[in-house]
C-alpha cells in the first residue's frame, strides 16, 4: 500500500495545503462556549454522592453567534439538542451544525448526527453522516475549489492539531476523490496518511474543480 501511497505524493503535496487546520477552529468554536460556559450546580455542603452517568443540564434548539473584535461573524452553531454530564466532563450535542468564516469570508460547514466534546474542548468527535465541507472560494486571487470530507467518525484534537478516524474516509476536492479505510493527519507535520484500501480519480489540470 505504502507503493501506491507514493504515487499519489503529487496529489498530497497539493491536497494537503487545503486539507483543512479550520476544521480543528471549526469544532473548536462550535464547543468553547459549552465548555467554558457550564453552569455551576454544586450544592454547598452535604455529603457528596457517587458520581452518576445523568446530565445535569440540557440545552434545546440552541443557536450561538461568536464574533470577532472588530464585530465581524466568525462563527455559528446549531443544535437539537446538548447535555452535559459531569462524570465524565463531557457534552454531547444532537444534529449540530457548526458555520466558520475565515477573514476573506470563505466558509467552511461541519455537520454530524451528534458530537462529543471533552471538558477544555481539546478533543471533540463528530459521529454519524459527519461531513465536512470548506465551500470554493478565492484566496489570494487564486480560486480554491470545494473541500469536502465524509465518515461516519471524525476525532479532532485541537492542542495537537490532528485529526483521526479508523472509519471509511472520503475525501473530495473539485472533482478530485479519494477514499480509504482510514486517515491520520498531523496539521503540524503536516502528514497525511490514508490507511487500508486506498483509492482515488484525479481530473486533469484545467478540468472543473481542479
Amino acid at each position: 500500500m505504502s507503493g501506491r501511497l507514493r504515487g499519489f505524493s503529487r496529489v498530497w503535496d497539493r491536497m494537503t495545503l487545503y486539507l483543512p487546520i479550520i476544521l480543528m477552529g471549526l469544532i473548536a468554536l462550535g464547543t468553547y462556549w459549552l465548555a467554558r460556559n457550564t453552569p455551576s450546580l454544586g450544592a454547598a455542603g452535604g455529603p457528596e454522592r457517587p458520581a452518576e452517568h445523568e446530565p445535569d443540564y440540557f440545552l434545546r434548539g440552541f443557536s450561538v453567534k461568536t464574533f470577532d473584535p472588530r464585530g465581524r461573524l466568525q462563527s455559528e452553531i446549531y443544535g437539537r439538542e446538548a447535555r452535559h454530564f459531569p462524570d465524565t466532563d463531557t457534552t454531547e450535542i444532537d444534529e449540530p451544525r457548526i458555520r466558520q468564516y475565515n477573514a476573506q469570508g470563505a466558509v467552511t460547514i461541519a455537520t454530524a448526527r451528534r458530537a462529543i466534546s471533552n471538558g477544555d474542548g481539546s478533543e471533540v468527535q463528530l459521529i454519524g453522516d459527519a461531513v465536512v465541507t470548506r465551500e470554493a472560494a478565492k484566496t489570494g486571487g487564486q480560486a480554491t475549489p470545494t473541500l469536502e470530507i465524509r465518515s461516519e467518525f471524525l476525532h479532532a484534537f485541537m492542542n495537537e492539531e490532528r485529526l483521526r478516524s479508523h472509519k471509511r474516509v472520503t475525501l473530495r476536492r473539485g472533482q478530485d476523490v479519494f477514499e480509504a479505510d482510514g486517515i491520520e493527519y498531523d496539521n503540524l507535520e503536516r502528514v497525511l496518511e490514508m490507511n487500508g484500501n486506498v483509492r482515488g480519480t484525479l481530473q486533469p489540470r484545467g478540468a472543473a474543480g481542479g
